[in-house]
């Protein structure tokens, strides 16, 4: 009874173990020259900052760590009111958002009206500064005195989603768009109705599309949650004005900006990492 041979197991060529190797020195390298002149940057930039005239003045009223070290339990305490305020205005702008996009792409003429409606929408809250739709919400609306009395948070999580519904809605109707119109047909012919189509074959594909764009507004809105204090949230920048005011230093605002990046800072890195994956599945021929 013979055995059967064992077939040896693949390894790489000397040439490509040699093209590795030429290409792991080329990487340290630049990452090494990556570091140096970083660093190097970085000490030249912070040497003539140092050494600028006004630089001591600046230095107590914007890095003064006794004072900045006292702010942060009350601008913390208004952190946690502006991720609550973005937790509820994200999951507005997504449903909000989703039906502009999906108004704007009905087809026939007896939809005209609610077409012409959506497009008016998003044209005017594009178009008008997110401070202004804060003023005329937050204070306006209460003038009628057709609703009750509501909290500034209330007011501002209502302009946000009516802004940021139409950013979100024009991105997601290019997603839609960008679908190939075969995709459409092919489901027609399967049976599907429209309201099927768009919810199983369009809508999933185009939203795959445009993910790092609607991830970008998510981060401006990270950012944009802090305007709220012009109504009177106390949020982190109003408790950091607080302090401001009470204090006559400027490093409380410098503490609220440190923590709007640090909670931003996790969005943005993963933004940029999910647009080089697509873009390289993009080049490689992937499904996107």
């Amino acid at each position: 009874m013979s055995t059967p041979t064992s077939t040896p197991s693949w390894r790489p060529s000397e040439l490509e173990l040699s093209r590795r190797n030429v290409r792991r020195r080329a990487t340290g390298r630049s990452v090494l020259i990556g570091i140096v002149s970083t660093i190097a940057f970085a000490a030249i930039v912070g040497a003539l900052i140092v050494n600028t005239p006004g630089w001591e003045s600046v230095k107590a009223s914007f890095f003064n760590f006794e004072v900045g070290a006292a702010s942060v339990p009350s601008i913390l305490v208004g952190l946690w009111l502006n991720i609550q305020v973005l937790f509820i205005s994200a999951i507005g702008v997504a449903i909000f958002g989703t039906l502009l996009a999906v108004t704007r792409s009905l087809r026939g003429p007896v939809f005209f009206p609610l077409r012409a409606a959506a497009t008016i929408y998003t044209d005017l809250f594009r178009g008008m500064p997110l401070l202004i739709v804060l003023y005329l919400v937050g204070f306006g609306l209460p003038a009628l005195d057709i609703f009750p009395r509501m909290p500034a948070m209330f007011w501002g999580t209502i302009a946000l989603i009516l802004t940021y519904s139409a950013y979100v809605a024009e991105v997601l109707r290019a997603g839609m768009e960008a679908v190939h119109p075969s995709q459409r047909m092919a489901a027609r012919s399967l049976g599907l109705s429209h309201a099927k189509t768009l919810r199983i074959v369009v809508i999933p594909q185009g939203v795959r599309k445009v993910v790092p764009a609607l991830m970008n507004d998510f981060v401006s809105m990270q950012k944009d949650v802090g305007l709220i204090s012009i109504l009177g949230a106390v949020d982190a920048v109003r408790a950091a004005q607080i302090q401001v005011a009470q204090s006559y230093n400027f490093t409380p605002y410098v503490i609220a900006a440190l923590l709007f990046v640090a909670m931003s800072w996790p969005m943005i890195r993963l933004t940029d990492w999910l647009t080089a994956r697509l873009a390289k599945r993009e080049q490689i021929g992937g499904v996107v």
